[in-house]
């Protein structure tokens, strides 16, 4: 039996750099995973896919709809969705091949197939054959990730009505997609295939879209998308979904009560995911999961048995990539006997539609809730010198700070690059910055970063220089 100092159950972003960092720290570490490739939802059916279509899809909209403007002729342009899936698939390849170097270089042992718990000390791997191989070990850290959720009135054949996983990996581009949920995983893959000329209908429980976001973000992003040709249904229910051939039947019923029935060539239900914790035979450890499926940690990320952790989407708390990221190098610190930190007040959320949204700290409804006064600062990007010279004029940056003090509690970005901007925000709030310190630091003209800026000058005493 071999013996290892730590355990690593999933080799996703948490599972392989929690992984990494023991292994940096001196341990011994194996890795188990139940796939024949390694990263994990993110590298193979989730971050770094998308990704890859939504940029593919992205180039295309802008030489269909937005090269003429800049003096570019376009005429004959088509796209091969085949050419663009395997691209994706390259992509996730290269991805692939690199956590396996990683592994190796690190001289971390890598398992695969399906592991469960023994004893608390003690995991079985079982292969694709069957066979099983015994490890022992000092720590265990559970990564395993999250699937996504069903709804239990709504079967998913993987063939119409379909989840994330399936709608990259589809052989054509739909007629009409039918999605049932308006959160981020929705509105990116809708993104995507509405781009390459799909109808696109969104059908949303709750009056806004992108509900784990500042409503504004929300409100600007319904704006621009549906300016962009995407349908919404918004306080609306679904009921249920039938299949016949390649025709899918979508019933539902609004906030007056009123039935609507939408039909399609395929449905994609992106409601949410829950964690994944099956096969683990938790039980043997000494180990329950909630009833949301997650398993209780404490501060340290240590479940109720000594020893054994858990991180990202299987405990507490936000299912992103790098919230895993984090947690994973925090355990094996802990391990290691040092004192790591994480804020999860600052840790951003992402929408990467375009324009794309990004968030980090407090919302606005949030601060109303918690009776906080605080001061408000938007900024358009279409006062812009950058925004006006790539044409990419739709959004605002947002930034909350206390009226008091001054400090930011919050930043909330829509517009071009975004993704990238909301960095800004995080180390302002990482270092305690005021509004009027970001303010009085000098960014590059022209660029995007002005608008961060600029909105900090109208949060400090309303006195915005460039609009």
């Amino acid at each position: 039996m071999s013996k290892y100092q730590v355990v690593v159950i999933g080799s996703g972003p948490g599972g392989y750099i929690a992984a990494i960092r023991s292994a940096q720290l001196g341990m011994k570490v194996a890795i188990i995973e139940k796939y024949d490739v390694l990263g994990g939802t993110c590298t193979n059916v989730g971050c770094i896919p998308s990704k890859a279509l939504l940029d593919s899809s992205e180039h295309y909209h802008n030489a269909e709809h937005a090269f003429e403007e800049h003096g570019i002729a376009t005429k004959g342009l088509s796209f091969d969705f085949t050419k663009m899936v395997t691209r994706k698939n390259g992509v996730v390849k290269a991805n692939n091949d690199g956590i396996a170097f990683l592994m190796k270089k690190n001289k971390i042992d890598t398992y695969y197939g399906t592991g469960s718990f023994v004893s608390k000390n003690k995991i079985a791997v079982t292969n694709a054959k069957g066979e099983v191989t015994e490890l022992e070990t000092e720590k265990t850290i559970i990564a395993t990730g999250s699937k996504p959720t069903k709804l239990p009135f709504l079967p998913i054949d993987k063939k119409r009505v379909i989840t994330s996983t399936e709608a990259l990996t589809l052989k054509e581009v739909p007629k009409h997609l039918v999605i049932i949920g308006g959160g981020i995983i929705g509105v990116e893959l809708g993104s995507v295939y509405l781009r390459l000329g799909s109808k696109i209908t969104v059908i949303e429980f709750l009056d806004k879209i992108i509900p784990s976001m500042d409503d504004d973000l929300g409100k600007e992003l319904l704006r621009v998308l549906r300016k962009q040709g995407m349908d919404f249904m918004l306080s609306t229910k679904v009921t249920g979904a039938t299949t016949k051939g390649k025709e899918v039947t979508v019933t539902a019923e609004n906030k007056n009560g009123e039935k609507v029935e939408l039909k399609g060539d395929y449905c994609l239900v992106a409601v949410g995911r829950v964690p994944f914790t099956e096969g683990l035979a938790l039980d043997k450890a000494g180990l329950t999961a909630d009833e949301r499926g997650r398993i209780a940690v404490n501060d340290n990320l240590e479940t109720s048995v000594a020893g054994i952790y858990a991180i990202g989407d299987v405990v507490r708390g936000a299912m992103l990539a790098h919230k895993a990221e984090e947690e994973g190098a925090f355990v094996a610190e802990v391990i290691a006997g040092q004192h790591p930190h994480i804020n999860y007040n600052l840790i951003p959320g992402v929408a990467y539609t375009w324009p794309e949204a990004a968030s980090v700290g407090a919302t606005e409804q949030e601060l109303k809730q918690k009776g906080v006064a605080y001061k408000s600062g938007k900024f358009p990007f279409r006062a812009l010198g950058r925004a006006r010279a790539s044409g990419d004029l739709d959004g605002f940056v947002k930034v909350l700070a206390d009226k008091t003090t001054d400090e930011i509690l919050g930043v909330h970005i829509i517009g071009a690059r975004a993704a990238d901007l909301i960095i800004e925000g995080v180390v302002a709030m990482e270092y305690r910055a005021s509004a009027e310190d970001i303010s009085r630091m000098s960014h590059p003209h022209p660029t995007y970063t002005e608008a961060f800026k600029e909105a900090c000058l109208i949060a400090t005493d309303n006195r915005a220089l460039n609009m």
